[in-house]
């Protein structure tokens, strides 16, 4: 067939390709979409918005067993998974038929096919059709990585299965200790199985503050969930439908269910980079770009966890913006990547921006830490143990507040407001100066007056 000859040729219709066409369309550019699954990508179809649908349904176990507190009498209730999952899919198909008709509404062309490099403008698609692009953008995301081989590695499902499983495990054993599989393994706990999390680091949560994660752990644990640090899976073994878990430390459990959540890698395999030069960062495996995304080949962009600088969808849609913007736009944008607010939806969940302590002691010479731990005001009524923590870390020579870090109710929602204060280099005293909102948890993020430590690092001699 004849060459199709585009300005911009998007490999991947996810949540950074997505925007970068739209932007790139507005502009007047002549762009085509090559999506080989489904439009919406990592985010939409298999990542933060199925696992935040199944998030809330979790939720209701909890708001069930705290209801008796307030007076009310709930009778036994009983949960489907069959109804959730085909609910959840309803949704998805509703979300990809959006993506797809704001993508053809700013004027940029799908293909339903998947698109190889034969050269550095020269793209094959899977249809058999060749396209010729001015230029390119690179936007295939990540995808689950088991790690290392084990014997019945066959019979672990990854965080793409698990949104399908045609039965609901009571029994279920994850192995990871980040925010993935703790996710999960709060979902399918709130849900009512029996889980067992494994991960072979000292703590969960690996990268973040110390405090959030011995506090996690530890809300966690209280909540049912077996959490087994300093340990591997070595093998899994199947028994009609059940499975036996091997673990290093010569233990093994019986569950219906085995999970692998120990990290994703950038889709780069098989796209033919080779063919069009592009290079990947030594370092962490993702295609290398600059702070504009743009590769080694000047005409090669690329964007999202295809890059693996942060794995974050609001972070590949800003960084496809400022690709179109950049070049489309004649308005030569970079990302700032420094205190993005994230949230971590497990049970409970974390809210954070900033630096951690650790990070903040190692490059402020003088830092000031402000601490809470405390029990919500429903749980004074419902009964439930489950507490709270707030920090602020802040650096004492010039007053501004350096990270904020949340576990609890509506952590998430917290922490992006949060984010916009840490982002405009607010100082403790303006969150001295701001009045409480009474009764929240929230106005102790105003109300801290006294450090709960004090660190002062010397100067080496």
């Amino acid at each position: 067939m004849a060459d199709l000859d585009v300005d911009l040729f998007v490999i991947g219709g996810g949540s950074g390709g997505v925007r970068a066409a739209r932007i790139a369309a507005g502009y007047g550019a002549n762009v085509m979409v090559a999506e080989e699954y489904r439009m919406g990508g990592t985010c939409v179809i298999r990542g933060c918005v199925p696992k935040k649908l199944m998030v809330y349904a979790s939720h209701v176990r909890h708001e069930i067993e705290d209801a008796a507190g307030f007076g009310w009498t709930i009778p036994p209730a009983t949960f489907d998974w069959p109804t959730l999952i085909a609910n959840k899919d309803k949704e998805i198909a509703r979300l990809e038929a959006a993506y797809t008709f704001n993508v053809e509404k700013a004027g940029a062309k799908i293909v339903k096919a998947r698109a190889t490099f034969e050269d550095a403008h020269r793209l094959r698609l899977s249809t058999g059709e060749t396209v010729n692009a001015k230029y390119v953008l690179i936007a295939t995301g990540g995808a689950p990585n088991h790690g290392e081989a084990i014997p019945g590695i066959e019979h672990v499902i990854s965080s793409n299965e698990v949104f399908h499983l045609p039965k609901f495990p009571k029994r279920i054993v994850i192995q990871g200790g980040g925010y993935i599989a703790l996710e999960f393994a709060g979902i399918f706990a709130g849900l009512g199985s029996d889980v067992t999390v494994i991960y072979r680091g000292e703590n969960i949560l690996r990268g973040f503050d110390d405090d959030v994660r011995s506090h996690v752990r530890k809300e966690m644990e209280k909540s049912g969930i077996n959490v087994i640090t300093g340990c591997i899976v070595t093998r899994v073994e199947k028994h009609g439908d059940a499975f036996t878990t091997h673990l290093s430390s010569g233990s093994s459990i019986a569950s219906d269910q085995v999970m692998f959540a120990v990290g994703r890698h950038p889709n780069v395999k098989g796209l033919g980079l080779e063919e069009a030069g592009v290079e990947l960062n030594p370092i962490n495996g993702g295609v290398a770009v600059d702070g504009f995304s743009q590769t080694n080949v000047p005409h090669i962009y690329a964007v999202g966890d295809v890059t693996h600088r942060l794995n974050l969808t609001p972070v590949a849609i800003r960084e496809g913006h400022a690709f179109a913007d950049t070049v489309f736009g004649k308005r030569p944008t970079r990302v700032d990547h420094a205190d993005i607010p994230t949230a971590v939806f497990t049970q409970p969940e974390v809210g954070t921006v900033g630096l951690n302590e650790a990070e903040a002691r190692a490059r402020f010479t003088h830092v000031d830490i402000y601490k809470t731990d405390f029990r919500s005001l429903k749980s004074t009524l419902s009964g439930s143990e489950s507490r709270i923590m707030m920090k602020l870390i802040v650096d004492a020579a010039t007053d501004r507040i350096l990270g904020c870090h949340i576990v609890g109710p509506e952590a998430g929602e917290l922490i992006q407001v949060v984010g916009i204060a840490v982002k405009m280099k607010a100082t403790k005293a303006d969150f001295d100066a701001t009045m409480a909102v009474h009764p929240t948890a929230a106005e102790e993020l105003v109300t801290l007056r006294t450090p709960s430590a004090r660190h002062v690092r010397q100067a080496a001699e």
